[in-house]
């Protein structure tokens, strides 16, 4: 049964993601800030990460990847730096917690990093770097995840896809960011490519033999995705490698297990947070200033023929969400799964389907 888009209420869909939460054991903070987290997501357009990955948590939740009743934790720090074990909480909020940290100490020290492990999923990087951006710092966030990517020279899957997104306040300007995986392109492209039966770019997959294929029919039981920028993707990805699994204690490759499918087990995967105080280095003021200087020049640049407008990172989610208000529009493949979820957990999903 194929789904067909819908528009719900912001309020009415955290209310059903808490809901959704409660009945699997977590208590009412916890859900009310993986719901907060997940449904910015949708707001921003990014449905991907949004509230359609709460079903797939909560499976894991069931299944004995995740407690509910777990609380993340400091385990070792110093001024400018801690590690936190996640316990295997739900990882939203174990990553605000830990980006919450290297904000309160970066106003201490000019800098921090924060790693976690012992965690699972986060949803999307860009989040937890605009809760920096939010008090006046430039945030950093990143993750490894399991092998799935393959790196120059392999036939197969090495390295996962690592995700970074970084974020910057402005003046008059909305904050710049950029979340981005390290592979080519969305391992959901892939997949969707394949459910339609079509042929993808050949720069995207290597098959089992690791020769270049638009055929994605194999995968992922056979192949695997490619870095972006070849050699330059793999190398960004093996630094978060480094600094979200290596230097935490997480898993890093082959020790990090893959979420959507080993909901029985934890996964092990490791995040890393840093913040940057502006103000330790600079007025706030003139540093907006200089932001709002450089967004106006690059936005004035020439345009190329066919261009309507030139945008700057994360300025086609800040409009999306402008133009939503409270309204969100959620596309089939995020209606299936909240309906899913309501079944999994005896709720009402009619409760948020309603314009």
């Amino acid at each position: 049964m194929a789904f067909s888009e819908k528009i719900v209420q912001r309020k009415a869909l955290e209310d059903f993601c808490i809901e959704a939460m409660r009945k699997a054991g977590m208590n009412k903070e916890q859900a009310r800030i993986t719901a907060e987290v997940l449904v910015t997501n949708d707001t921003l357009g990014v449905t991907t990460h949004g509230s359609k990955q709460l079903r797939l948590l909560l499976n894991s939740m069931k299944n004995g990847g995740l407690n509910p009743k777990a609380q993340p934790q400091i385990i070792s720090e110093g001024p400018g730096w801690a590690i936190i074990d996640g316990n295997y909480t739900m990882p939203m909020v174990t990553c605000c917690q830990a980006m919450q940290t290297a904000i309160s100490k970066a106003k201490n020290t000019g800098i921090s990093y924060v790693g976690v492990k012992n965690s699972s999923h986060f949803a999307a990087a860009g989040y937890y770097a605009n809760l920096a951006a939010k008090e006046n710092m430039i945030g950093l966030a990143m993750c490894n995840v399991d092998p799935c990517m393959a790196i120059p020279g392999a036939k197969s899957e090495v390295i996962g896809t690592n995700p970074i997104g970084y974020a910057v306040p402005a003046g008059k300007e909305k904050p710049v960011f950029l979340d981005i995986a390290t592979s080519v392109t969305a391992i959901s492209k892939v997949y969707a490519a394949k459910v339609l039966g079509k042929k993808i770019p050949e720069n995207w997959l290597i098959d089992a033999e690791g020769n270049m294929t638009t055929d994605p029919s194999k995968y992922p039981g056979e192949g695997a995705i490619l870095p972006m920028a070849g050699h330059k993707g793999y190398g960004i990805a093996v630094l978060i490698e480094v600094l979200s699994g290596v230097l935490t204690g997480a898993g890093f490759t082959k020790g990090v297990k893959r979420w959507l499918t080993e909901f029985k087990e934890p996964v092990n995967q490791g995040h890393a947070f840093l913040a940057i105080n502006i103000g330790a280095m600079m007025p706030i003021q003139q540093f907006k200033d200089r932001m709002d200087a450089m967004i106006q020049e690059i936005r004035s640049a020439p345009k190329a023929k066919g261009a309507d407008r030139i945008y700057l990172p994360g300025e086609m989610e800040w409009e999306k969400q402008q133009a939503s208000g409270e309204k969100i529009t959620l596309p089939g493949d995020s209606v299936e799964r909240l309906v899913g979820m309501a079944e999994d957990w005896g709720l009402d999903i009619t409760k948020i389907f309603k314009e």
